[in-house]
């Protein structure tokens, strides 16, 4: 990238063609997230949209990290099916 020196100063380009730019996928990208379609009741969406409008981030993703500490941590419900 050629960088214009104006009044001793360099300056970026203000325009760039990518018209001409070979475009690369990820080569990982099928390896970083699975796709998958998953019913979760509304209270539970609802607290996790909000919980993430909070931080700033997507609400999928604070469910991923969510799952994927249970994961790391191997926790596991304590159900207790009535007889």
């Amino acid at each position: 990238m050629k960088q214009r020196i104006i009044g001793g100063e360099k300056k970026m380009r203000t325009h760039y063609d990518f018209s001409k730019m070979k475009g690369e996928r990820n080569p990982y990208l099928a390896r970083l997230k699975q796709p998958i379609t998953i019913r979760l009741d509304k209270n539970t969406v609802t607290y996790f949209k909000a919980l993430a409008a909070e931080l700033g981030m997507p609400y999928q993703n604070l469910i991923n990290l969510y799952l994927r500490d249970c994961a790391l941590q191997h926790k596991k419900l304590a159900l207790k099916w009535a007889s």
